[in-house]
């Protein structure tokens, strides 16, 4: 997509923004590639990093509203016609995808709305089932604005420490390299937290037995 490219060569607050929306509904845009590239510009002095976060996180709100409002409304049979359609394809999408999201939060309720902002693959559809589920919508919101403001500053974090070390001309190829060890230590980090809330809800009931 041309236009998509045009804008991640022309990152300033809007296109964060826009591009951001964007990757939270189900148009393939790599985050990674968004935010850190702005935050690189931030720490050249370019942009205000602060603001770069906060435009990414609010266009990302946007985008999973858009999503929850779809699952909400749409309802299960429409969102598998897309998914399997023409247009779903395009945006990489597949009907085991979204049931993978599903699953996802069927099995850890409402705190995968804060994890499953984190996990590639997971990232941009787990606002689907929240939406299927009829969440409340104010609880969603947050727990998502929570979840994406934590990776935003991860990716921020990332960009501002590459342009100490590297050239611009090498950003895209170091963003990708670091981005798949981030992407394992989150991974991690996910596992152990829904271990430990896991845990505490196992020992809670069985005082409660």
């Amino acid at each position: 997509m041309n236009w998509i490219s045009s804008l991640l060569g022309n990152l300033n607050y809007t296109t964060v923004f826009i591009l951001m929306m964007l990757e939270s509904t189900v148009i393939p845009v790599p985050s990674e590639l968004v935010v850190s590239p702005a935050a690189y510009h931030a720490a050249a002095g370019n942009l205000d990093m602060m603001l770069v976060i906060l435009f990414a996180t609010l266009g990302a709100d946007l985008g999973a509203t858009i999503n929850y409002v779809a699952g909400y409304y749409l309802g299960r049979p429409i969102i598998y016609r897309f998914a399997n359609s023409k247009w779903g394809k395009m945006c990489l999408l597949n009907q085991e995808k979204v049931e993978h999201s599903e699953k996802y939060f069927d099995n850890h309720g409402m705190v995968a709305t804060i994890t499953g902002r984190l996990i590639p693959g997971i990232r941009h559809l787990i606002s689907i089932p929240a939406g299927l589920a009829k969440m409340n919508y104010w609880k969603f919101l947050l727990y998502t604005t929570i979840g994406a403001g934590v990776w935003n500053c991860i990716l921020a974090a990332l960009g501002w420490y590459l342009h100490t070390i590297v050239p611009e001309e090498q950003l895209h190829d170091k963003i990708l390299e670091y981005g798949e060890y981030i992407k394992w230590i989150i991974i991690v980090l996910v596992i152990i937290a829904i271990a430990y809330f896991a845990i505490r809800r196992f020992i809670k009931k069985k005082r409660q037995g």
